[in-house]
């Protein structure tokens, strides 16, 4: 088998069929982006102010089920670092949802019971 040079290895690449798939296939590309729905606004467009019709929680009413599933796994008496779960509200907190599998489970949020 003769080796093949640059040239020769990349011809079928340049033919013009080719060439015009690719041409005809980028431009179409973008048509989604046209007709796309608004939907809801983009967070960080503009960082100093909330957006309009973003979701706002006016009350949060711990339930009990919420406060055990956040001390999964943690025995008592608590710890005074937990107290602020306390003054937690409704913001987005990994402390209170599972994480990693396996050794790493060290309040049992994957093994049955809530046990590691």
């Amino acid at each position: 088998m003769t080796p093949r040079n640059d040239q020769t290895m990349f011809k079928p690449l340049f033919n013009k069929n080719i060439l015009a798939v690719i041409v005809i296939s980028s431009t179409c590309f973008p048509l989604p982006v046209i007709f796309a729905d608004e939907g809801y606004p983009v967070a960080g467009l503009v960082p100093n102010a909330r957006p309009k019709n973003a979701p706002i929680v006016r009350t949060f009413a711990p339930v009990a089920e919420w406060r055990k599933q956040a001390l999964t796994g943690i025995s008592e008496p608590y710890p005074s670092s937990l107290a602020f779960l306390d003054s937690q509200g409704s913001w987005y907190s990994p402390f209170d949802r599972p994480g990693m599998t396996g050794p790493y489970d060290l309040r049992g949020w994957h093994a049955k019971g809530g046990k590691p």
